[in-house]
């Protein structure tokens, strides 16, 4: 299939080098055409625009930082919007508001065309080893078209219902996914305060029924020496799907407090500047506050 591909950040380069070597022809666009360079030399054809890039293309995916970005991409005469052939599909794997995925799939729908929001579950590693996952919301008979390409990239593509719904449904999860680590780290920081090891107590964790796969590989993040240079999701990344969950919540009614507390924690780090590490790095907060910092 001929497929078109906009946004080569972290997540974006490896899912185009999935659908390459799923045998897909790829052609892609970035604000930053320096970025696409790993793609190009993989065999990715490079678009003038996202425009150029939807001409050429069945199906043209997207993943970029936030809404504004989804919309300078996605619509306008330069955008997706004014190349796509009727047929065919945007598909938006960005995590952005709900109300605004759905502002933006409504154009598409007065064009005629048709918008997916397939927001992706997973880290960059994860997605480079095929385990990522994959929720979609909009035309259940697009989905079902295209779902094979869904289970080029990842393991498990589920539909959850109209447009919008599986945005929301990402939000709801990243919020989920940033309490459990806060909590994680809490957790530590309680037992090393007691005279248990960081490096046993992060194995307990790990082997204990609270254990998940976030906190497999994110985990030992908080030992000496283990936080990756380049941060998996920073602080700043992460917060910003953080006030998205925040702001739904107060938006639909649903109390959200540990969502709000863990956002507090992220927070303390952008006051010690240690935002621009690995969201995990809350963990120096809980030893700066409980007194274990040397």
């Amino acid at each position: 299939m001929q497929i078109g591909f906009i946004g080569f950040g972290e997540m974006g380069t490896r899912i185009v080098r999935r659908l390459l070597d799923a045998g897909h022809a790829v052609s892609g666009w970035n604000r930053t055409p320096g970025k696409a360079e790993a793609s190009i030399a993989a065999g990715m054809q490079w678009g003038a625009s996202p425009r150029a890039v939807a001409a050429q293309s069945e199906v043209v995916f997207a993943i970029v930082t936030d809404a504004a970005a989804v919309g300078a991409v996605a619509l306008g005469e330069d955008g997706v919007i004014a190349g796509l052939k009727p047929g065919g599909v945007f598909i938006d794997m960005s995590t952005i508001a709900p109300e605004s995925s759905l502002e933006i799939s409504a154009a598409f729908e007065e064009a005629g065309l048709t918008m997916l929001d397939a927001p992706i579950s997973g880290s960059p590693p994860v997605v480079e080893a095929g385990n990522a996952s994959i929720m979609v919301g909009g035309d259940q008979a697009a989905f079902e078209r295209v779902k094979p390409l869904f289970l080029a990239i990842g393991r498990k593509a589920l539909y959850i219902g109209e447009r919008g719904k599986a945005v929301r449904m990402k939000v709801a999860q990243n919020m989920c996914l940033v309490v459990e680590m806060v909590a994680f780290c809490e957790a530590v920081a309680l037992a090393e305060k007691g005279g248990v090891k960081r490096e046993l107590a992060v194995e307990a964790m790990l082997n204990s029924v609270v254990a998940s796969p976030v906190m497999a590989y994110r985990g030992p993040f908080i030992l000496d020496g283990k936080m990756p240079e380049k941060a998996l999701a920073d602080v700043t990344l992460q917060q910003k799907d953080m006030l998205l969950a925040l702001d739904l919540a107060r938006k639909s009614g649903v109390p959200a407090p540990l969502g709000a507390a863990a956002n507090e924690m992220l927070n303390a780090c952008r006051g010690l500047g240690i935002d621009h590490r690995d969201f995990v790095t809350v963990y120096e907060v809980y030893r700066r506050l409980g007194g274990m910092l040397k």
